[in-house]
């Protein structure tokens, strides 16, 4: 899955889809993608991800109390 860094706009190729839908992890695992070279894994906070869309990420990924926080 690519998703897109908010500061450089760089496209990273997440490796674990798993780690970027669960709330309680606030980093994942991405390789850049720079070309046919093939990028070294590097740790990358979920605050800074959205998708190549430009949509953020759900917030039920980033964010274990947004049930509680609804009604707010």
């Amino acid at each position: 899955m690519l998703l897109q860094l908010k500061d450089t706009k760089a496209l990273v190729e997440l490796l674990d889809v798993i780690d970027l839908i669960n709330p309680n992890k606030d980093t994942v695992q991405a390789k850049k993608q720079a070309g046919e070279e093939e990028e070294q894994p590097e740790s990358h906070k979920k605050d800074n991800l959205i998708f190549p869309s430009g949509e953020s990420l759900p917030r039920c990924w980033v964010d274990a109390d947004y049930k509680d926080a609804k009604g707010s």
